[in-house]
């Protein structure tokens, strides 16, 4: 199954590298197909000295983990994606969160899921119409 996880996942993921979200990316193998944004890392970086605080891990820490959960995820610049489908992102996601409207995209063009944490956003998504949302609960329910 194709998933798209956006930043809310992988920042929950290396938060606590105990929690479910975290282990389903580390341990999930053949069954999901990861894959997100690549401006997901750029946040990481812009982010990365308030994970460190939040976390408490090390430069080097922080980067093992860091490496760890990514690499699990299949990076695709959302430019690839096209100007029509990311207009049309933008569109659903005027009222709900534009920063977003990258992964919906990419969800959309992929024909996957997406996975997100930002309840707002699934909330606005479910209203819009929008059907191909997972929970990371639910992913973990079909283990």
């Amino acid at each position: 199954m194709k998933i798209v996880i956006d930043t809310n996942i992988v920042f929950s993921a290396i938060l606590n590298v105990d929690s479910n979200i975290s282990k389903l990316i580390l341990l999930s193998g053949s069954k999901y197909d990861f894959y997100s944004c690549e401006i997901l890392k750029a946040e990481l970086d812009l982010h990365k000295s308030k994970i460190l605080k939040i976390t408490g891990y090390s430069q080097q820490h922080f980067h093992e983990i860091n490496y760890l959960i990514t690499k699990n995820i299949t990076f695709i610049n959302h430019h690839l994606i096209g100007k029509k489908d990311l207009s049309n992102a933008n569109a659903v996601l005027e009222n709900i969160d534009q920063k977003d409207a990258p992964f919906y995209a990419l969800a959309k063009h992929l024909k996957a899921k997406l996975c997100t944490g930002d309840k707002v956003l699934l909330k606005g998504l479910i209203a819009a119409g929008y059907k191909d949302t997972i929970t990371t609960s639910k992913l973990l329910s079909h283990k």
